[in-house]
């Protein structure tokens, strides 16, 4: 019988991709939603030929204690990628810092009580948690696994720099996730946690238009407005690296089933990403955005740090696809979700 891995936060951009990965290689897939209607949306997404291997547990609030006590029963494995990431937020504390952390220290001490089947937790971290934002374009420096985003909870609680808190949920919860594993006796867990730290990750949306599909993501917003129009001016830097949505689930998938892979962290950047040089991959490469596309100009290079993905290249296996072919998939996929005028 096939095993069953749960998914949390089924209905995300990235978790859709990893669905369909383990789909494809026979797993029956448990994927948590909020409600039975985006049960329905989710389901909507895959061929027909997977409806017996797709089921759905409703999970509501995953930071309600309990929350996932029903859903890690009877999984082999988890795929842990739900956790906020919206940046229209009201307080920080109650929108970004708690979901993220207690929503994985929820689903830990759910598999501790009630999952003795699951061997390994795959969790959907971020650059975000590796990456110190004070530090700035940083020129020749090399992030590594080994960096960590060095806020607190209190900077993060009461900054006023949405994107500064959103980074910091992700590293505070990540370092809880440690914490947590390191603090359980001899013998405890009886699984083995990974997690996986993607940049601004790009591709297309599974699903057609119209099917819970007709809302942006952060980051597939982030190219929208290259090409909408909406921007006379090339935006100023943010996040300097980029991967493919497929080799974000690429790296789950592999996490999951390579046994070396336990206990370890991966950095999973397919190489730089600068709003000037997307530009021009654009407009070279979809001549009739153009007028809409900003146009960098020339200018000198500029100097960054570098997000260093070689270690899911060994151990996973990963072959990064590059920049241009990612932005061509995502743009070809935004201009037949939401047609640019």
């Amino acid at each position: 019988m096939p095993e069953t891995i749960l998914v949390t936060g089924a209905s995300g951009f990235v978790a859709s991709h990893i669905i369909q990965r383990f789909l494809e290689a026979g797993y029956n897939v448990r994927g948590t939603v909020r409600s039975a209607s985006s049960a329905e949306i989710v389901q909507s997404r895959y061929p027909p030929e997977y409806t017996d291997q797709l089921s759905f547990a409703i999970v509501p609030d995953i930071a309600v204690p309990g929350a996932f006590d029903s859903a890690v029963r009877d999984v082999s494995g988890v795929i842990h990628t739900a956790s906020p990431f919206f940046l229209a937020v009201t307080d920080n504390e109650a929108d970004l810092l708690q979901p993220a952390i207690q929503g994985t220290l929820n689903l830990l001490n759910a598999i501790a009580a009630h999952g003795p089947t699951v061997s390994r937790v795959v969790v959907t971290s971020s650059f975000a948690a590796i990456l110190d934002l004070m530090k700035g374009l940083r020129p020749g420096y090399r992030y590594t696994e080994a960096d960590w985003n060095p806020c607190t909870y209190e900077e993060a609680k009461l900054t006023t720099d949405v994107s500064f808190a959103y980074c910091a949920s992700k590293a505070l919860a990540e370092r809880k996730l440690w914490d947590w594993m390191s603090q359980q006796q001899q013998g405890q867990p009886t699984f083995s946690v990974t997690t996986i730290c993607p940049p601004w990750i790009f591709g297309p949306a599974l699903g057609e238009p119209n099917r819970g599909n007709n809302r942006l993501n952060e980051s597939s917003e982030v190219i929208y407005n290259l090409i909408n129009g909406s921007r006379s001016n090339v935006p100023d830097h943010d996040f300097l690296a980029f991967a493919n949505v497929s080799d974000v689930a690429e790296a789950h998938y592999q996490a999951y089933t390579r046994e070396e892979a336990g206990g370890e962290r991966f950095l999973v950047s397919g190489g730089r990403f600068l709003y000037g040089e997307a530009c021009e991959v654009i407009r070279k490469r979809f001549p009739q955005l153009r007028k809409k596309v900003p146009h960098a100009g020339g200018g000198a290079a500029v100097e960054t740090y570098v997000a260093d993905g070689s270690k899911a290249e060994r151990v996973l296996g990963l072959r990064y696809r590059s920049l241009e072919d990612t932005l061509v998939e995502t743009v070809d996929d935004l201009l037949r979700r939401f047609p640019v005028k």
